[in-house]
């Protein structure tokens, strides 16, 4: 971020239906929030890249019909929702992805496709994650 730009504060929240068809449209939105920010290209493609696990996450973990079954479905409740809430502080750049769905706790033996949450945690200097009976909060925070 820019000296001109450090002081901006920005701020946003967006909705999407938690299907794999909305992930591209999370993606483009994520860097439409943070392209006036100025970020280096790694700093960027970083939250980007960060965004899109946790969002992949809530599309194939959130919302599945069972404790077994992590096949996504073409059917979305009206309140199977990803929400993504973008804010800047004083040299800060904070991401939140949120779902209403229940928590999965990570495999003990991770999948081929390697864990979304270690690939986040490996992107961004600060991840935090709280669940509870509403659902799943993951807080990406990045100095910039």
């Amino acid at each position: 971020m820019s000296n001109a730009t450090a002081d901006l504060v920005e701020f946003a929240h967006r909705e999407w239906p938690a299907h794999p068809l909305q992930l591209a449209p999370i993606h483009t939105e994520t860097q439409r929030l943070l392209a006036p920010l100025n970020l280096s290209d790694d700093t960027e493609q970083a939250f980007v890249r960060a965004v899109d696990e946790a969002a992949s996450n809530v599309v194939e973990h959130a919302y599945a019909p069972g404790p077994t079954d992590d096949a996504v479905t073409d059917h979305v409740a009206s309140d199977d929702v990803v929400e993504l809430t973008f804010w800047t502080e004083d040299r800060s750049v904070c991401i939140e992805i949120v779902d209403h769905g229940r928590w999965r706790p990570p495999d003990a033996t991770p999948s081929s496709s390697c864990s979304g949450f270690a690939i986040m945690i490996q992107l961004m200097p600060t991840v935090l994650i709280h669940y509870d009976s509403r659902g799943t909060r993951v807080l990406l925070r990045g100095t910039v």
